[in-house]
């Protein structure tokens, strides 16, 4: 730990790396060229900083003061300052590390030249405003163009030597771009459109010195750009890699002195609809005050300009990962898409961060719902949020008991299907507003029933509310049997079934079986009763199964699957149960039972008989599955009926329900 290293920092990396050695109390020197560079260092107890040009000798004995690595992170540009570097480190007998950073994407069209007297050659046949964006260094290049007190415009550092340099050789004015970069996508944009340049000159500065955002901010506002080529032959390690290489030179296997990870900050970022205008002020503050963001393309693209430091990346264990793997970073952003309290990664990813130890901040955006009400000019208070996005939901059990119900949406086949669905139950004067692309310059919202809407194109990013002013909040259960569609299939009662889904106990998300569903009575009330979960409806009948399926589209049951089969073997395929309704079991009670309890076994479960050889069935299962919830009862009803001007009570025949849970074995 009594190294002593020297960096020549020319770039922001070199910066970050100095910044990093001091905050581990690890000793280093910075040499940087200018004034300001040395006032864009963070100097601390064991990080010195010096600025001015030096050559091969100059370099030479600056290094024999005590160093034992030199770390040249230099621009990538700067190639005789690298010459000299290497020599002088030769010389001195001291280790020489390059630090150079990545090439940037190539997008677009772009004309590539090895030279900035091969780009001025180049641009002098040609008309049009250039933006030359190279540096103040070889800026004099550009006085070889015809006219170009007035068709060039140098984009330069904000020093008062550089700023007069360029006056002398004819450059001020709205012609003299004094700024430190590097530069958003937006602000390269505004500029080139600003100068209405037709050209831009630019070097390859790789993603953090924002190549990138120049070459997209270019493509949009149609200016050609043209690229003055990389030097050949530099070879060097990203800043990743130097950073790995000085933790295995000290012996460490985590990072040089790690900082405990409580001190360590992870902040989820909603960033709203996606536009960067919908970002809040604590939003834009965690950003700009952030080591590195990390988020999906999408995400990147609306806080990109608040920190040139990004990793695209939206599963959380590839985020988790990265965060783990660069423990060079204590600020970390992770940009949300809208509200990380509204169908976010958030949820994940804060169990993820808590474990590992780091502090967790949540910074809410604007939600996609709160965003769409204010646009249709209506309150969200008395919604239902639900989200097809990826998911199942179920829109139709939602739209049948709320007036409001807003879904996230992924695009035009969700959309139809909606639609489909909504008629299919008989709700076709429903009204949908469908917000597509929220926030963006080509943000639509449509509006209309679903016959309208069914065979339109929405985009990806869509959102829905749909309103029903006809919406029916009653409890489900108790159907009276008169409202089923009957055949010669059996039918548990009303009395039956209410009293049967009560015992069941059911829960929002509930899976449940009904084996031996008959008309499927008790399956519509139960997938009427869990909107958020699944009925299998299991029956071996041919005509039952043909009545299950018209009952199911009159009451718009579509989290209702039917399964047309045989139990045990129906059953042996499909998602574990939290429930099951056994109303027939075809003599296979035993193995029914060993089946469903080989899935669940703490599920609850009703049994309901009529003959007393179900009853001994029953009873058997109970006792030699071992269940500790045991409860059984029988069910007489008897139901009126008018005889002239008399009623007379007519009884049914008995049922006999066992309710049962939590088998201690399977028997």
């Amino acid at each position: 730990m009594s190294e002593k290293i020297l960096i020549f920092a020319g770039t922001t990396e070199g910066r970050q790396l100095a910044e990093y050695l001091g905050s581990q109390g690890i000793s280093a020197h910075v040499c940087v060229a200018t004034e300001y560079g040395e006032q864009l260092v963070k100097k601390s107890d064991t990080v010195t900083v010096t600025a001015g040009r030096l050559d091969c000798e100059g370099m030479q004995d600056l290094i024999k003061e005590g160093f034992s690595l030199v770390i040249d992170a230099t621009h990538p540009y700067a190639v005789i300052v690298s010459s000299n570097i290497k020599e002088a480190c030769s010389k001195a007998g001291v280790e020489y590390m390059r630090l150079l950073r990545h090439e940037g994407s190539r997008q677009g069209d772009l004309v590539e030249v090895p030279s900035v007297e091969d780009a001025v050659r180049y641009l002098q046949n040609t008309e049009g405003n250039i933006l030359v964006a190279t540096g103040s260094k070889e800026i004099a290049k550009f006085t070889a163009l015809d006219n170009y007190k007035e068709r060039v415009f140098a984009r330069v550092l904000s020093t008062a030597s550089v700023a007069k340099a360029c006056s002398d050789l004819g450059f001020e004015g709205k012609n003299l771009i004094c700024m430190q970069g590097p530069f958003c996508e937006e602000l390269n944009y505004g500029m080139l459109k600003q100068i209405s340049a037709k050209y831009m000159v630019t070097k390859d500065s790789g993603k953090v010195g924002g190549f990138e955002d120049k070459i997209r901010a270019a493509k949009r506002a149609g200016v050609q750009v043209v690229l003055v080529g990389r030097p050949q032959g530099d070879e060097g390690r990203s800043y990743d890699e130097v950073i790995k290489e000085l933790n295995s030179r000290f012996g460490i296997s985590t990072p040089l002195k790690e900082a405990p990870k409580s001190k360590r900050k992870v902040t989820l970022v909603g960033i709203g609809m996606g536009d960067s205008s919908q970002l809040t002020l604590e939003a834009v503050d965690a950003c700009q005050n952030a080591d590195v963001i990390i988020g999906a393309e999408r995400m990147l693209s609306s806080v990109k300009m608040h920190c040139s430091n990004t990793f695209n990346a939206y599963l959380s264990d590839e985020i988790i990962g990265f965060i783990k793997s660069h423990e060079e970073y204590c600020n970390i952003v992770v940009a949300l898409s809208g509200d990380v309290g509204f169908y976010s990664a958030a949820k994940k990813l804060i169990d993820a961060i808590e474990k590992e130890g780091y502090e967790l901040k949540l910074v809410c955006g604007i939600s996609s719902v709160v965003y769409l009400c204010s646009k249709l000019k209506t309150s969200w208070e008395d919604i239902n949020l639900l989200s097809a996005h990826g998911r199942d939901a179920n829109i139709i059990a939602s739209v049948k008991s709320h007036k409001k119900t807003f879904a996230l949406l992924s695009g035009s086949d969700v959309v139809r299907s909606i639609c489909d669905s909504l008629i299919a139950a008989g709700l076709n004067d429903v009204i949908l507003h469908i917000g597509e692309n929220l926030s963006y310059s080509n943000e639509l919202i449509t509006s209309g029933q679903p016959a309208d809407l069914k065979n339109q194109d929405f985009g990806k990013l869509c959102v829905v509310l749909i309103t029903n002013e006809k919406a029916d909040s009653t409890n489900p259960l108790g159907i009276d049997d008169e409202n089923f569609i009957r055949g010669t299939a059996p039918m548990t009662k009303s009395e039956v079934r209410t009293l049967a889904i009560t015992k069941l106990k059911l829960k929002q998300d509930s899976v449940i079986y009904d084996i031996g569903a008959g008309t499927g009575s008790v399956s519509i009330e139960m997938a009427l009763a869990v909107p958020d979960g699944t009925v299998y409806a299991i029956e071996k009948e041919n005509e039952a199964v043909d009545l299950i399926r018209q009952n199911k589209a009159k009451f718009g049951t579509f989290n209702l699957e039917i399964i047309h089969g045989t139990a045990p073997d129906a059953i042996r395929e499909l998602p574990e149960p939290t429930h099951a309704f056994i109303g027939g079991s075809s003599g296979n009670l035993n193995d029914i039972m060993q089946t469903l309890l080989s899935k669940n076994k703490d599920m609850r479960i009703v049994i309901t008989a009529v003959t007393l050889e179900t009853v001994s069935e029953a009873l058997s299962c109970m006792t030699n599955f071992g269940f500790k919830h045991r409860d059984i009862m029988q069910l007489s009803v008897s139901k009126s009926r008018e005889i002239g001007s008399y009623n007379l009570m007519t009884a049914q025949n008995p049922v006999y329900m066992f309710t049962l849970g939590e088998a201690s074995r399977r028997n």
